[in-house]
């Protein structure tokens, strides 16, 4: 059975930024978009469970891609780091997030009974000469 052109590409789920997708900076993003005033570097430590290695080196990944703002200073003469997002960093993030949503909506639509059948059919209908 050919896929009609409108089918084409329907799964192609292209707004899944590989920047964003890894598990790690996906649990570091969506804690910084809970947070807008931003996060304790030990505190975003512990809401994404990384060690302190593993968490530099996302906010590095995500630092470069503009996702991210880093802010170096100090608190009662110990090192702080703030990490907020950044505005291209909170709009690339929910343009993600809309692209997963629809990912869930269409494997929620494939899973309901009957589905593949009607997917046959639908198919079907396309291929035939109009």
């Amino acid at each position: 059975m050919a896929i009609s052109d409108e089918a084409a590409n329907r799964f192609s789920y292209e707004g899944l930024d590989r920047v964003i997708h890894e598990r790690a900076r996906l649990s570091i993003l969506t804690s910084l978009m809970s947070h807008p005033k931003g996060v304790a570097f030990p505190d975003l430590k512990r809401l994404c469970d990384l060690s302190d290695g593993n968490l530099s080196r996302h906010l590095a990944v995500l630092q470069e891609a503009d996702l991210v703002s880093l802010e170096k200073g100090y608190e009662r003469n110990r090192p702080h780091t703030l990490c907020r997002l950044t505005p291209i960093g909170r709009k690339r993030f929910l343009d993600y997030v809309a692209v997963l949503e629809q990912v869930v909506r269409d494997a929620a639509q494939a899973a309901k009974p009957g589905a593949g059948e009607r997917q046959a059919t639908e198919a079907a209908v396309c291929e035939q000469p109009g």
